[in-house]
């Protein structure tokens, strides 16, 4: 899979990714941090997030805020990013799951602690999507294969892992 160091994931954006999604109370908005896709990716990233389903996991969507190239549903929120940069820990020898047609990086962390938050990211497909799922919704299963049709639709398929 082509590599994009200027996009690579950092500790600070993970946090505030997470710090924003899961904090917050009531029906408000979910402040995903500060998040921009790269101009490449954009037209895709629009189109993909307007075809996004209402309910993920049985919860509903709702609004944004910090990045215009993502979606959230429920509350804690799971949050869906397009446009991402490649994971920290990610590597050709990685493994990765399977859902509904998609391939995902799950960072060895999230084994160890299956009640912890845990950020899937799609593995060889244009755009790169990440998947922030709380603990409490794990596993992540159906929020994958309630994204998967959309995902399918709104991306291309580069170099599937096997």
């Amino acid at each position: 899979m082509p590599r994009r160091p200027h996009l690579r994931y950092t500790v600070a954006t993970t946090t505030l990714l997470l710090v924003g999604a899961l904090s917050g109370c009531g029906g408000g908005s979910a402040h995903v941090g500060s998040f921009d896709a790269p101009r490449s990716d954009r037209a895709a990233c629009r189109a993909l997030l307007t075809a996004l389903p209402a309910k993920v996991d049985g919860k509903r969507s709702r609004t944004t805020s910090g990045s215009r190239y993502a979606a959230a549903w429920g509350n804690p929120a799971i949050v869906l990013r397009c446009g991402v940069g490649v994971p920290a820990g990610f590597n050709k020898f990685s493994a990765c799951q399977r859902a509904d047609g998609v391939d995902w990086f799950v960072p060895d962390s999230a084994y160890k602690d299956q009640q912890a938050d845990v950020i899937l990211t799609t593995v060889g497909r244009s755009p790169r999507l990440d998947l922030l799922v709380p603990g409490r919704d794990r596993p992540p299963l159906a929020a994958m294969v309630d994204l998967a049709a959309t995902i399918k639709a709104h991306s291309r398929s580069i170099s599937p892992c096997d």
